[in-house]
């Protein structure tokens, strides 16, 4: 109380060292550093986390050969809606069409998943292949690249009419095995090692 009487306050009394501490430590900051470094080591120091790595981040899917020509018009078809959904009105007969050119860059087209592309791209393959008959046997070296690349990130995408491309794929080298003469499983266990024969299990 003798304090207060004579107008003095009880932090007065205090030396004043004790009272620089207290207000040097509201004063320092904490600083930034990255992690296994020697500043990161150093008193007052926050570490900064790893960047984030983007594993979900949506990746760009670089265009494709097939793309490319059915923007230019290279490809001889077009969308028919019909009653019953959407197919390929080809402009050529596909019996005629030259299946070294036009098989590899369907096959191609596997990986788009934007709509027509994807459409074009699977209904095109299932049309060159049930008309194909004799002119596919030549054309399985070209397209078993295409199949590795479309096939090699092992993500299942469901597509219209719920067929999977994988399954897809895997069908197409189960017929090219069938239809293909004595040779086909030779070819395509050299370009797919993983393949396994529908004929001999």
């Amino acid at each position: 109380m003798v304090a207060e009487k004579e107008g003095l306050s009880p932090f007065k009394s205090r030396p004043p060292q004790l009272q620089e501490p207290l207000r040097q430590s509201k004063r320092t900051k904490k600083q930034l550093s990255d992690g296994f470094t020697i500043k990161a080591m150093m008193k007052n120091t926050v570490v900064k986390g790893p960047p984030a790595a983007g594993a979900f981040k949506e990746r760009p899917i670089k265009p494709t050969a097939f793309r490319k020509f059915y923007e230019r018009g290279d490809f001889p078809i077009a969308l028919e809606h019909d009653t019953r959904g959407n197919k390929i009105a080809w402009k050529v007969e596909i019996e005629k069409l030259d299946y070294h050119h036009y098989l590899p860059l369907f096959f191609d087209g596997l990986c788009e998943m934007q709509f027509p592309y994807e459409f074009f791209a699977r209904q095109g393959i299932h049309d060159m292949l049930e008309h194909g008959g004799n002119k596919i046997l030549p054309v399985i070296p070209q397209i078993i690249i295409p199949i590795k690349i479309n096939s090699g990130d092992g993500i299942d995408y469901s597509q219209q009419k719920r067929e999977n491309i994988g399954d897809l794929i895997q069908e197409t080298l189960e017929a090219f095995e069938r239809y293909g003469g004595e040779d086909a499983y030779i070819n395509i266990k050299y370009m797919v090692p993983t393949y396994q024969s529908c004929l001999l299990n």
